[in-house]
């Protein structure tokens, strides 16, 4: 019986902070990665050892990868580490990540401009992911949509 062709659609956030508040709740974010590929292999294990006799088996194709991108000037080492993470992941031809860049909300002034420290540097009162569900449910239709899938 001929496989399933499977496509893996991965929120990363989410992804990586369910993990870390599950697996290791009081380290630092930044050391509790998810590593996509290994993710997306271990789901389509799983799937395919709970099926029942006779239906066929998944076999990953794609591992499509959504998340934000910290700014280069704000978070210079969150920045730094996405590429690196991206490129490391993106070693295997299956995955692919898309970044969006983070949404930042700043500390105003009485006459509404941006505050600045003592460097001069704008005070960002908030970071916010925006858009990357609407990819992930776009890359969703897509990938169902698409006849070789």
């Amino acid at each position: 019986m001929p496989s399933l062709r499977a496509t893996v659609v991965i929120d990363y956030q989410n992804v990586h902070l369910t993990g870390a508040g599950l697996f290791q709740p009081n380290a630092p974010l930044h050391d509790c990665l998810v590593h996509p590929l290994h993710y997306s292999n271990r789901l389509i294990n799983v799937r395919n050892q709970n099926q029942r006799a006779g239906q066929p088996e998944a076999t990953l194709e794609k591992v499509l990868v959504y998340r934000g991108l910290p700014s280069s000037q704000i978070d210079a080492k969150p920045y730094a580490r996405n590429l690196a993470q991206r490129t490391e992941w993106e070693r295997d031809a299956r995955v692919t990540v898309t970044l969006r860049p983070l949404k930042y909300t700043y500390q105003r002034t009485a006459d509404g401009r941006k505050a600045t420290d003592d460097r001069g540097v704008p005070v960002v009162t908030g970071r916010q992911e925006k858009g990357v569900d609407v990819l992930c449910a776009l890359a969703l239709m897509r990938e169902a949509r698409d006849p070789e899938n």
